[in-house]
């Protein structure tokens, strides 16, 4: 039955078609953590405490409290919706998969045991050796809707709502010798995603796909200071678009039939491209950031380094070049920073000379005599 209240059918359970996601997984989650920490990787970095640049969906009130945020392309402006329009051709048994995936804060406190036994918040704690900051560190979440395309399009066009939700939490870890203790704590999140899809007259089996995804939160007011609002916000959402019987369609280079069509699709605060290998048409990320068709990482890139558009000798010699006292800050801010040392300090010379240069393709010189002096 459809739900005349928001638009929305109940959703019913299908076979899981096995849309090859993992063919995009390594752009997906350089996307889902872009900009999550940053070089020089220590708390006390200025561009570490003002974080979440991309993709963040937050309370609906608090985004307008100075009136409606107008759409835009990329997802680097806050906003509380995100919409994805994509096309594909499909057969008649097309079944559509949707993955939305996003971050969910997670606020880890630093907590020193009391002669008493109580707990007592600290801005830092040494215990066993290592040193141990507050930080404000992220879950991953990702959440699937399986549906047939005939089902979309019944009855003049249908849409298919799912929740989007990630559950509120609290866990505790002792630290070395019984001195004190790390709480980590995150609110629940609300949002729901909406798929629908219509036929293009084109005389060909061509439709578009919409996507669209809101954050539901009604708790947060439009006075409420960014760093609570945050912790009832979507971090870096992205969608990842596929299913099976469905060839998608570029919406930056597109076949002739399909260009207008592409013109009219309006994505609001993310951008879909094509996903996958060069040349398959059976997946689309719709990312935050704008990507180019079929983005990959580089093949000699060792490890994600977190930095919007990162060059990775570069950042990997200059991490080197932290001191000791640096790099104990950036341990004791968050686990994926130590990773990122322990990866670069244990990094073997031929590895480096690979992320000197590569060659990604060759063409021929100009002929000299085809030259004209000017």
């Amino acid at each position: 039955m459809r739900n005349d209240t928001d638009g929305t059918a109940p959703a019913t359970p299908v076979a899981d078609p096995g849309p090859r996601f993992d063919r995009a997984s390594a752009v997906a989650d350089a996307v889902l953590y872009e900009g999550y920490l940053l070089y020089p990787y220590r708390r006390s970095s200025g561009k570490n405490r003002v974080r979440w640049q991309f993709g963040l969906l937050a309370p609906r009130r608090w985004i307008e409290a100075d009136g409606p945020v107008t759409p835009v392309l990329a997802g680097s402006a806050e906003s509380w919706r995100q919409q994805t329009e994509c096309l594909c051709e499909a057969a008649d048994d097309a079944i559509v998969h949707v993955r939305v995936r996003h971050l969910q804060l997670q606020q880890r406190q630093v907590e020193r045991r009391e002669p008493d036994g109580t707990f007592t918040p600290v801005d830092q704690l040494e215990a066993g050796g290592e040193v141990y900051l507050p930080f404000d560190e992220a879950v991953p979440h990702e959440t699937d809707l399986t549906v047939p395309l005939a089902e979309l399009l019944a009855a003049g066009g249908r849409r298919r709502g799912f929740p989007v939700h990630s559950p509120g939490g609290e866990e505790t870890e002792e630290l070395p010798g019984g001195s004190g203790r790390l709480v980590r704590r995150r609110r629940p999140l609300a949002a729901t995603a909406t798929v629908s899809a219509e036929r293009l007259d084109t005389g060909r089996p061509a439709f578009r796909l919409r996507i669209r995804i809101a954050n539901t939160d009604v708790s947060v007011g439009p006075d409420t200071p960014r760093e609570e609002a945050l912790h009832h916000a979507l971090i870096a959402t992205h969608t990842l678009v596929g299913g099976h019987g469905l060839a998608f369609t570029s919406l930056a280079d597109p076949p002739a039939w399909a260009e207008s069509y592409a013109r009219g699709c309006r994505n609001e605060h993310t951008f879909p491209v094509l996903a996958g290998e060069p040349g398959s048409h059976d997946l689309v990320l719709s990312s935050p950031i704008i990507l180019s068709d079929h983005p990959q990482v580089a093949p000699e890139s060792p490890g994600d380094l977190h930095d919007a558009a990162e060059i990775d000798e570069i950042l990997s010699l200059r991490t080197l070049l932290l001191t000791d006292e640096e790099k104990r800050e950036a341990r004791a801010t968050d686990r994926r920073a130590a990773e990122i040392l322990d990866r670069v300090d244990a990094m073997p010379p031929e590895v480096f000379a690979r992320l000197h240069g590569t060659i990604r393709s060759l063409r021929p010189s100009l002929d000299p005599c085809d030259l004209t002096d000017h």
